[in-house]
């Protein structure tokens, strides 16, 4: 009977193999799967350059592009510019992105602050935020409450736009359930609206992140003296084509890296979401 039982256990434990293994194998596949396009773009990039067909004055090859930022690094003026760059898109970002979740919030569960604000900010959020540099220049001069003024300002309307929807759209019968339990305001906001309408300001904040990024670009190469835009302006003047080249994808890494940032604080926050629940197939 011991023999038997020993049989099947071993049975079982050789099937199980394959399907663990057949897991790790997908797992490693969804990991993987949204860099092969970008490694395979470079590589066709690297052997056209190599084979003459790219100028290396055009686009200069993603090794001399490499090698260009592995000087910047060990000189430490990349770091420094990263590091200047960074703290401004995250200074704007905190500074539009409260103001933007705060009007959002307001906006979603008051009819009157709706009524009064809503026409005014919608009247603002249609004028283009990067059309403002040369007024904000006039204003604030090429100091850093410029860059900071207009990161905040494209990252408001994103943000608020989303808080507002997602707020506005939390279902009635969850909002009605939670009265009828005697639930008091704060606690139906905090425990029904709040947690309702996070979906939809994920996506504003994802959103936010790419508009950050981009005025953070325009305003660094139009009026900066540190810098990612600043690097590369200072490259282009000497015709420095590889460190243009290198600026600009530092600045694509560091939107993917936030992009990613944001999806590991999403799935944190909605892990009782079910379209937020990890893949098991």
């Amino acid at each position: 009977m011991a023999e038997t039982d020993a049989h099947v256990a071993h049975a079982e434990a050789s099937e199980a193999r394959p399907a663990r293994r057949r897991f790790r194998i997908a797992g490693l596949e969804r990991r993987i799967a949204g860099w092969v396009l970008p490694v395979l773009l470079i590589a066709a990039w690297e052997l056209l350059a190599r084979a003459g067909l790219i100028a290396s004055n055009v686009l200069p090859a993603p090794s001399a592009v490499a090698a260009a930022g592995w000087q910047s690094l060990q000189s430490g003026e990349l770091v420094q510019n990263m590091a200047v760059s960074t703290a401004r898109a995250l200074a704007g970002l905190v500074v539009g992105g409260v103001i933007g979740l705060a009007f959002g919030i307001a906006n979603g569960l008051s009819e009157i602050s709706r009524r009064y604000s809503d026409t005014t900010l919608q009247m603002i959020r249609n004028i283009p935020h990067l059309a403002l540099i040369p007024l904000v220049i006039l204003w604030f001069g090429i100091g850093e409450e410029a860059k900071l003024f207009l990161v905040a300002l494209g990252v408001f309307f994103p943000i608020y736009i989303n808080t507002l929807h997602g707020v506005r759209t939390v279902d009635p019968q969850l909002i009605e359930m939670g009265r009828v339990y005697g639930m008091s305001r704060g606690t139906l906001f905090r425990r029904v609206i709040l947690p309702g309408a996070l979906p939809s300001i994920f996506v504003g904040l994802r959103f936010a992140l790419g508009i950050m990024w981009l005025t953070l670009i325009v305003a660094e190469t139009i009026a900066a003296e540190s810098g990612l835009g600043h690097m590369a302006m200072q490259a282009r003047e000497f015709m420095m084509v590889d460190v243009v080249v290198l600026a600009i994808l530092i600045y694509a890494l560091l939107g993917k890296l936030a992009d990613v940032l944001t999806l590991g604080l999403e799935r944190l926050c909605l892990q009782w979401h079910p379209a937020f629940q990890p893949a098991r197939d």
